[in-house]
């Protein structure tokens, strides 16, 4: 499947109804439909990047924005101050099942690492 027309590009076009617990005009952010955690939210940019793979310095400002909004949802929902993880999974040995590239923002429980 092409990068744009996964699942992550008909859920952004509106093709997938999907609450989003946080969006703007560059990404949008919504609850993982199989959580590894109480608290698992994915964090995907409007704009499709295969994989962090793929990420090019064109990708940088981009990348740093998922990891920004990630933190802003982590203190909005109130478990930023107990801590969370930031997974992001890239190509097939990576955990990868989707390629347009998101980040797992994962609480709500205590992790250990190495995870797995």
């Amino acid at each position: 499947m092409s990068q744009d027309n996964n699942v992550f590009s008909k859920i952004i076009a509106g093709e997938i109804p999907t609450e989003f617990v946080y969006e703007d005009d560059l990404c949008v952010a919504f609850n993982d439909i199989n959580p590894q955690a109480p608290i698992h939210i994915l964090i995907v940019p409007r704009e499709p990047i295969a994989s962090l793979d793929k990420a090019r310095n064109k990708d940088q400002e981009m990348l740093g924005y998922l990891l920004l909004i990630a933190a802003e949802i982590a203190r909005e929902q109130g478990f930023a101050e107990n801590g969370y993880r930031i997974v992001i999974n890239t190509n097939g040995d990576g955990g990868q099942t989707v390629f347009h590239l998101h980040v797992h923002l994962l609480g709500g429980r205590p992790f250990v690492f190495p995870p797995g």
